[in-house]
């Protein structure tokens, strides 16, 4: 990933919050000081249907905000993942929702990441943070924004949110940043070992 621009494809079902996914991370490269530029797609995405937005986080003004090559494709779900997959630049990344989606051969020149952003929702009490869980993830791995930029900016998103609310939010931010580094992912070139503690 640059140190100077992060292109992000965002996908899932409609009712995963993938839109608002889209705009914590923008919000949030906001307020760290990054130009950021936010496109929601208005497909069919009603509950059940698919829903997919890109986000750049930028450290120089942003030319154009359409993103066809991303750095990373964050994917809740199966169809999400064989639309975009083919479309990440080489040595970009794919994280995506390994509650909802199989382990398979995935492409050799990216770098996966697993994340059981489902399952960590349901055990935080709430599947609707699911998507909260993956931008905890992302910004472990992110140049350009930090996890303490996420929880500054939540509270922006979510203006007049019973306190519970926000907990609930920076649980599942928390949750997701820590799932990375207790996993002490180690890339290679392109494919990636986990050390799990065996």
């Amino acid at each position: 990933m640059s140190s100077k621009v992060e292109r992000i494809i965002l996908a899932g079902f409609g009712g995963q919050g993938i839109l608002f996914l889209g705009k914590v991370l923008a919000e949030t490269g906001m307020h760290a000081g990054k130009h950021v530029s936010w496109i929601p797609s208005y497909g069919p995405e009603m509950r059940g249907g698919t829903a997919n937005c890109s986000v750049i986080l930028s450290e120089n003004e942003i030319a154009s905000p359409m993103v066809t090559v991303p750095d990373t494709v964050i994917a809740m779900n199966r169809p999400s993942v064989a639309k975009f997959n083919l479309k990440i630049k080489a040595g970009g990344m794919l994280m995506y929702n390994s509650s909802l989606i199989e382990r398979q051969e995935f492409r050799d020149d990216i770098r996966l990441v697993e994340i059981p952003a489902s399952e960590i929702a349901e055990e935080l009490g709430n599947p609707r943070v699911a998507n909260l869980v993956m931008a905890g993830a992302y910004s472990k791995f992110s140049k350009l924004i930090t996890f303490e930029d996420l929880v500054a900016a939540l509270p922006g998103l979510m203006p007049g949110s019973k306190k519970e609310m926000l907990e609930i939010n920076l649980a599942a931010f928390k949750k997701g940043f820590d799932f990375v580094e207790e996993k002490k992912y180690m890339f290679g070139r392109y494919v990636y070992s986990v050390f799990k503690g065996i």
